[in-house]
């Protein structure tokens, strides 16, 4: 692996971070060993993150040259065993792309399998209304941020936004199909807006079986600088 692609910098222009209660006999048929569902309230938990991304370059690279992306990805909250201490983070599922470089580079240059789709994105203030059409996955979401917060799983945004930051390491399966690989999401300034749902579709969370998944709460991040490396762990 060369050493120069071990980071990934950017800046997140736009992230929605869906949230769905799952069933936990279900995620648990999803998820792979070692991995198990991280729950919360006796769920587990679900989510699809749809981010936008500006200045997506290798960590040495300046701004200027970096490209822009819309992506999605369907994953499951985990937690797994590593050195007598239970670790959390997500596992996901599948990862789209708007552009052919981390299509191209994921799995291979870089932790991730991406594969390309097509996005429609309608921006209005702070309302956000983003679709994502591929072969084999579709999203859409309408979400605005908003003073308010409900949910039946986290009391507060806080709460919310505190749990999607421990679970900073995102595994997702090798190119290979031989185990699982890791990356790990890191920014100088973590701040999450509370969002009201108005609309959420996803092919994935649809597709479960009845009542196996509900859509839960979202929450809204907008530009913030990050980065992605290969963290430290060497497990699963």
């Amino acid at each position: 692996m060369n050493l120069l692609l071990r980071t990934l910098r950017g800046r997140m222009r736009r992230r929605l971070l869906l949230t769905y209660r799952i069933d936990p006999e279900v995620a648990s048929g999803i998820i792979p060993a070692p991995f198990r569902p991280q729950l919360v309230d006796g769920s587990a938990i679900g989510g699809v993150c749809l981010i936008a991304l500006t200045e997506l370059r290798p960590g040495w690279v300046r701004p200027r040259w970096g490209i822009s992306t819309e992506n999605a990805a369907h994953r499951l909250a985990v937690e797994w065993d590593e050195g007598g201490v239970t670790r959390t983070g997500v596992y996901v599922i599948e990862r789209h792309s708007s552009d052919i470089v981390p299509v191209v580079g994921g799995g291979r240059f870089f932790p991730g399998i991406q594969r390309r789709a097509r996005f429609e994105i309608e921006e209005t203030g702070a309302r956000f209304r983003v679709g994502m059409e591929a072969p084999d996955a579709s999203v859409f979401a309408d979400v605005e941020v908003t003073d308010g917060w409900e949910s039946t799983l986290f009391p507060t945004v806080e709460d919310a936004s505190q749990f999607y930051r421990a679970g900073s390491i995102g595994w997702s399966p090798r190119r290979n199909g031989r185990g699982a690989e890791a990356v790990e999401l890191s920014t100088t300034r973590w701040v999450a807006e509370a969002g009201r749902v108005n609309d959420v579709g996803s092919s994935f969370f649809d597709g479960l079986p009845r009542g196996a998944a509900q859509i839960d709460s979202a929450l809204v991040m907008r530009d913030l600088p990050v980065s992605w490396r290969r963290p430290a762990t060497t497990r699963p």
